[in-house]
C-alpha cells in the first residue's frame, strides 16, 4: 500500500526524528481538533513494529495549561511521546516531569496537515548542526540587543543562562521538544529585558499579525503597555486571566528551519529561518523562575540581533555563523 503524505512525515517523525527502536512503547496524546495527525502517528507507530496506544483529550484553552493529571501520570510510563494537541504541552509540568524520568517528547502545539508535511521534510541534520552552533554562540554572550524595521528595539541580560537547540533529532533519554523543529532558545534574565518588542510576523493563539502590529512597551522584564488593534486587546484580555507574570519576558529564539514558512500556526512560524521570537509568560522549562501556566511567542521579521555589541543577525541573515 502506497505511503499518503501525512503518513510518510509520521514516519519521519518516529523512526528519524526521536529515533525509535523496535522494543520501545509509544504513546499519542491528542485531542479532538487534531484527531487525523494523531492517529497517523498512531497507525504508523504500529506499522513500524511499536507497542503503541493513542489517547484524546478535550482540546485545553491555553499554551502551557497542564493536562489532566492522569494523562500526566501516564506519560511518565513510556519510553516515547507524541504531542499533537491544540495548545502546548512543551512548558508544562507534565512534559517536564515525564522528560526528567527519561521519555523522549515530541510536542506538535497547533500542528496542521499542511505544516506537518512542510516541516517534516526538513535536512534535520542540516538544522541540528545550526542549532547546535547558535547555541554555543549564545552562551559564550552576555547582553542581546534587538531592532527590527518595524520599530522593536529590546536589550536584555543572557548572563549565566543555558541556551537550548531544538534540532528535531531526540535520540537520547529525556530529550525533547517541538516537532516540527529548528530553533535555538534561552530565557532572558527576570527583570533584565528593557524596551520595545514590535510583533509583526505572528502571534501565538491569535495567528499572522494583519492590519495593525502588535506593540509591547517592555520595563523591568515586564510587557507593562500592549497595544495595537483588536489582536492586541485579544492578547491583554489572555494575559490578564492569568495574572502579571503572564507578562513576563521569557523567552528569546532564533528561527533556523529553512523549509518553514509564515503560516499563522507557531509552531512553524517561530522556526522560520530569518526571524526571531519573544515569549511572555512561563519560562521555568528552558532555567527561568518563572512557572506561570502560559507561554506565548510573537514572532518578529526582519531583525538585527546584536550579541554583546557585535552583529549575529542583519536584516534577518546571520553573520558569521
Amino acid at each position: 500500500m502506497k505511503l499518503s503524505k501525512l503518513d510518510l512525515a509520521s514516519r519521519i517523525a518516529i523512526r528519524d526524528c526521536m529515533g525509535t527502536s523496535k522494543s520501545e512503547k509509544v504513546l499519542v496524546i491528542c485531542d479532538k481538533n487534531k484527531r487525523e495527525i494523531g492517529l497517523s502517528l498512531f497507525e504508523n507507530a504500529v506499522g513500524l513494529g511499536h507497542e503503541s496506544f493513542y489517547l484524546e483529550m478535550k482540546p485545553l484553552e491555553m499554551n502551557g495549561q497542564e493536562p489532566p493529571e492522569d494523562i500526566a501520570e501516564l506519560m511518565k510510563k513510556f519510553d516515547v511521546v507524541f504531542c499533537p494537541t491544540t495548545t502546548s504541552l512543551t512548558h508544562t509540568r507534565a512534559r517536564q516531569q515525564a522528560s526528567a524520568l527519561g521519555a523522549r517528547i515530541a510536542t506538535f502545539p497547533g500542528i496542521t496537515k499542511e505544516v506537518m508535511i512542510r516541516g517534516l521534510n526538513a535536512d534535520y541534520n542540516k538544522i541540528a548542526a545550526l542549532s547546535i552552533k547558535l547555541k554555543s554562540i549564545l552562551e559564550g554572550g552576555k547582553h542581546i540587543r534587538v531592532t527590527s524595521p518595524a520599530g522593536t528595539d529590546i536589550s536584555f541580560s543572557i548572563e549565566g543562562r543555558n541556551s537550548y537547540a531544538s534540532k528535531g533529532l531526540f535520540h537520547a533519554k529525556g530529550e525533547s521538544g517541538n516537532l516540527p523543529t529548528g530553533e535555538t532558545y534561552l530565557a532572558p534574565v527576570e527583570g533584565t529585558a528593557e524596551g520595545t518588542v514590535v510583533v509583526d510576523g505572528s502571534m501565538a493563539g491569535l495567528g499572522l499579525v494583519k492590519n495593525t502590529n502588535i506593540k509591547m512597551i517592555v520595563r523591568n522584564g515586564y510587557a507593562e503597555q500592549i497595544t495595537g488593534g483588536p489582536m492586541a486587546k485579544r492578547l491583554n484580555v489572555m494575559l490578564d486571566k492569568v495574572g502579571r507574570d503572564a507578562r513576563n519576558i521569557a523567552e528569546f529564539g532564533i528561527g533556523t528551519n529553512d523549509k518553514a514558512r509564515l503560516s499563522g500556526v507557531l509552531l512553524e512560524d517561530e522556526k522560520v529561518m530569518g526571524t526571531i521570537h519573544i515569549a511572555l509568560g512561563n519560562n521555568k522549562s528552558m532555567g527561568g523562575n518563572i512557572g506561570v501556566s502560559l507561554h506565548l511567542d510573537g514572532v518578529v521579521l526582519m531583525p538585527d540581533v546584536y550579541l554583546d555589541g557585535r552583529i549575529l543577525m542583519k536584516k534577518g541573515k546571520l553573520t558569521g555563523v
